[in-house]
C-alpha cells in the first residue's frame, strides 16, 4: 500500500476510532480532566468536530486556490469561548464523523499530483495537501489516545475515592 493510500485509510478510519473510544462515556467521565491543562473527553470531541470543519475549508482552499494562506486558530480560546463544556457529546461526535466523511470523499479520488499543492500556514510555513492529510490522520489518532487516557484516569480516580466522595 502506498503512503498516500495508507494515509487516506488512516484519515477515513479516524472518526470510527473516536466513536469507539467514546462508546459508553457519559456523566462525569465526559468532563473529568486527568491533569491541570489537560482536556476531558467532551472537550476533545468538540475540538475534533470544530477542527474538522476548519480542515474542510483548508482542504478546499489548497485544492482550488494557488498557494493560499492558512491561518492558525487558538484551540484553547475556541474551547472556552465556544462553550465546549456545555456542548452535547453526540452532536459533536456526529459533526466530526459527517465532516470527516465528506473530507474523505473530497480527497480519495484526487490525482496523486494534487497532493503536492501548497499553502502557507501562518505557524508551520509552507505545507502541502499531503502534509494536511498526514497531520489530520494523526490528529484523530492522537486524540483517541487522549480519550483513552482520560477515561482510564477517571476510572483510577473513582476507584481511589471513598464511596461517599465518588462523583455521581
Amino acid at each position: 500500500m502506498s503512503e498516500l493510500a495508507n494515509l487516506l485509510e488512516r484519515f477515513r478510519r479516524g472518526a470510527e476510532l473516536v466513536a469507539v473510544a467514546t462508546t459508553g462515556a457519559a456523566g462525569p467521565v465526559l468532563d473529568f480532566r486527568p491533569a491541570e491543562g489537560k482536556w476531558g473527553v467532551r472537550t476533545i470531541v468538540c475540538h475534533l468536530a470544530d477542527s474538522e470543519i476548519v480542515l474542510a475549508m483548508r482542504l478546499r482552499q489548497v485544492i482550488a486556490e494557488d498557494n493560499p494562506v492558512i491561518v492558525v486558530f487558538d484551540q484553547d480560546a475556541w474551547a472556552e469561548r465556544l462553550d465546549y463544556s456545555k456542548r452535547k457529546l453526540t452532536p459533536a461526535l456526529e459533526t466530526f464523523r459527517r465532516t470527516r466523511a465528506e473530507n474523505y470523499e473530497l480527497l480519495k479520488d484526487l490525482p496523486e499530483e494534487a497532493y503536492a499543492r501548497t499553502a502557507q500556514h501562518t505557524q508551520r510555513g509552507t505545507i502541502t495537501l499531503l502534509d494536511l492529510l498526514r497531520i489530520f490522520a494523526e490528529h484523530a489518532e492522537k486524540h483517541v489516545q487522549q480519550i483513552h487516557a482520560a477515561r482510564a484516569a477517571f476510572k483510577e480516580f473513582k476507584a481511589a475515592q471513598p464511596p461517599s466522595a465518588t462523583p455521581a
